[in-house]
């Protein structure tokens, strides 16, 4: 039942609950334990919504009033139930929030630079090596020097001239780097860390780059090579899987026949709509969606796919980590115009170390729109304020007198004090890096701080300030709560309550039957005669993997054979096939003629509860909620404003 229930509640229930602007009494629509909600939050819900809803009597403001009663029913629960106090959910809530306040203060002068920059470098691959002398940002200064000193000594040797893969090995702390030599390998843009992509895009090929640093400590790079970046492709294939656990037949062997079909003439379409074991791709020929270099993370695939070079050229079969495969070229693209990678490059951009610049950006914007004044240093009180268990992370916080509880800087009308950043620290010294320096461990602390600061501040006043923001911010908001509310009462309670569970299947396993089945032998062939010899052989007794032997020879495939158990309504099975014991006639399907051996009719049966649990617990879920509302609905008093819905009414049903 995790078919996302969570983008399914905010695309259904997500609703504007904007109450920032008064509301005449008269507006009120209904109100819940006296709490008002007004008409123009369910219109505005009705108007969003109303394509969405299947039922037809739901398209109407009556029926429609129940859901939207219901929904704001879970919301109200939901705070009862103190939701909104849940560390996850302002963990998930306050990521949302970063992410769409940006939108409305994003620097977009620096943002079209980072995108034309991604962008061209994305036209190409860079084929490097590199030697790495390991220190952290926040190492001893002595430690950063000794660093420093080495990576020059092998940069002066690299520049000079001198062997770079023996530099690698003597020089080079990067784990494995004696037997890699360095090696990258092939990498394009947002590949590696910014820093690092930027010298070795700045670094001609064959030349040796200028020392670089990043979190990993000093690199110097060879560029090796430069290549145009290989487009994407677009390809079938057949599949068969790889575990011989699970099937009668040999996966290899399976593979070889249907290549040999294919070779011999047969459609690789119909191929594949009959044989392929990946379903998905297999009812529409095997076609795959579009991919690139290391989209679908399968690199032997990706590899034999790329190898061939014609639209229409067929590979022999290949092995990958999934199976089996055969697999036809379709089409190659050329590279997508810069509109086309717009967004991807966009999100890479905002949560990849590129965001630092974005970030600082940001800052300066929110200082310059509502005043900043700097305070005291923090640095005199907290070195010593701060005592030495920071570095082991466990340090215990102290309250800071009134005295000495200054202020460190303000932001508009806000005052940000000494203890903020106090309480700053003992919440996040967890979640932050080694240090063995303390001021190195305030200066980086307090940074983040200030801009968290900033950028706290900036999103308080943006939902006092602007409408629309404040419209989707608390959509959002409350979809997450009933999201949560329903998780907890409703989908966990489900998935907890075993023996409720096993009572409802008890109760309605009527409705969960399989259909009259058969157990059978499938014998598909492309020419009538070895179809009509197969059923002959069949009929003398032969057993099934003889008649293949028989059939199957100087590596021609003329038949293919599939055991098992269908419902009688299966796509294996030919349609308008006759339901009993016995050989079949030769029914023809697409440009195969099938014979079907039926060993076993099998009468409609109730399906074991394991073979069906996930749909038992969909509906013993959906279940809970009928009675988990009429309990909210007994619970929590709703009254209507009769005058106020005819006046909907009016409108929104004509």
């Amino acid at each position: 039942m995790k078919m996302n229930k969570r983008n399914l509640l905010l695309l259904l229930l997500l609703t504007t609950y904007f109450t920032g602007i008064s509301q005449n009494k008269n507006n009120v629509l209904l109100t819940i334990d006296a709490e008002p909600v007004y008409s123009s939050e369910f219109k505005q819900v009705f108007n969003k919504n109303i394509d969405l809803v299947i039922e037809e009597s739901q398209k109407k403001v009556d029926g429609y009033l129940d859901l939207f009663i219901d929904y704001k029913l879970k919301i109200t629960e939901a705070y009862k139930q103190d939701l909104d106090k849940n560390e996850t959910y302002i963990k998930e809530f306050e990521k949302y929030e970063d992410q769409l306040s940006k939108k409305y203060i994003f620097d977009k002068r620096i943002a079209s630079q980072l995108l034309d920059e991604a962008y061209e470098r994305g036209k190409e691959e860079i084929n490097a090596d590199h030697i790495l002398v390991l220190v952290n940002f926040n190492g001893l200064p002595k430690d950063t020097l000794i660093a420093y000193n080495k990576i020059k000594i092998a940069y002066d040797k690299a520049v000079s001239g001198e062997d770079f893969e023996t530099l690698v090995v003597n020089y080079s702390e990067e784990p494995g780097a004696k037997n890699t030599k360095g090696k990258l390998g092939y990498f394009t843009v947002f590949g590696m860390v910014y820093p690092f992509e930027t010298e070795a895009y700045n670094t001609e090929v064959g030349g040796i780059s200028k020392i670089t640093r990043t979190a990993f400590g000093y690199h110097v790079i060879k560029v090796n090579d430069r290549r145009v970046k290989k487009p994407k492709i677009n390809v079938s294939h057949i599949m068969i899987f790889s575990n011989k656990d699970k099937k009668v037949e040999n996966p290899e062997e399976r593979i070889n026949e249907l290549y040999a079909m294919i070779m011999q003439g047969e459609s690789f379409e119909n191929v594949a709509k009959q044989f392929s074991e990946d379903k998905s791709t297999g009812k529409v020929g095997g076609k795959i969606k579009t991919f690139g270099p290391g989209d679908l993370r399968a690199p032997e695939f990706e590899n034999a796919a790329y190898s061939i070079k014609n639209d229409g050229e067929i590979l022999a079969p290949i092995k990958s980590s999934f199976g089996w495969h055969i697999i036809r070229l379709n089409e190659k693209f050329t590279i997508p115009s810069f509109e086309e990678q717009k967004p991807d490059i966009e999100k890479k951009i905002n949560t990849g170390a590129r965001a630092n610049f974005v970030t600082q950006t940001i800052s300066n914007k929110i200082i310059a729109k509502y005043g900043y004044k700097e305070g005291l240093s923090y640095s005199p009180y907290f070195n010593t304020y701060l005592t030495d268990s920071i570095y082991k992370k466990k340090w215990i916080y102290t309250p800071i007198s009134s005295k000495d509880n200054k202020v460190l800087f303000t932001i508009g009308t806000k005052k940000i004090m000494y203890s903020d950043f106090a309480k700053y620290i003992r919440d996040h010294q967890r979640l932050g890096k080694k240090y063995s320096d303390k001021s190195r461990l305030l200066l980086d602390m307090y940074s983040v701080f200030k801009n968290e600061v900033l950028k706290n501040y900036y999103k308080e006043r943006l939902e006092l300030e602007n409408e629309e923001y404040a419209i989707i911010i608390n959509e959002y908001r409350n979809g997450l709560l009933v999201y949560d509310v329903m998780k907890n009462n409703i989908w966990q309670a489900a998935k907890l309550d075993s023996i409720g569970l096993k009572k409802y299947y008890e109760a309605t396993k009527g409705n969960y039957m399989w259909k009259e089945r058969v157990d059978v032998d499938i014998i598909s062939s492309t020419n009538n005669e070895s179809a009509k010899k197969a059923q002959e052989l069949i009929n003398e007794g032969m057993e099934i993997t003889k008649i293949k032997e028989l059939l199957n020879t100087d590596g021609k495939v003329n038949v293919i054979i599939t055991s098992g158990i269908y419902e009688i309504d299966q796509n294996e099975l030919p349609k308008g096939i006759e339901i009993k014991e016995g050989i079949s006639e030769i029914y023809k399907r697409d440009n195969s003629s099938v014979v079907v051996n039926v060993k076993e009719v099998i009468a409609p049966s109730v399906k074991e509860f394991t073979n069906v649990r996930g749909i038992v617990l969909s509906n013993y879920q959906s279940e809970i909620e009928k009675r988990w509302m009429k309990s909210l609905r007994d619970k929590y008093k709703v009254e209507i404003n009769k005058k106020s819905l005819r006046k909907i009414k009016k409108e929104l049903d004509n």
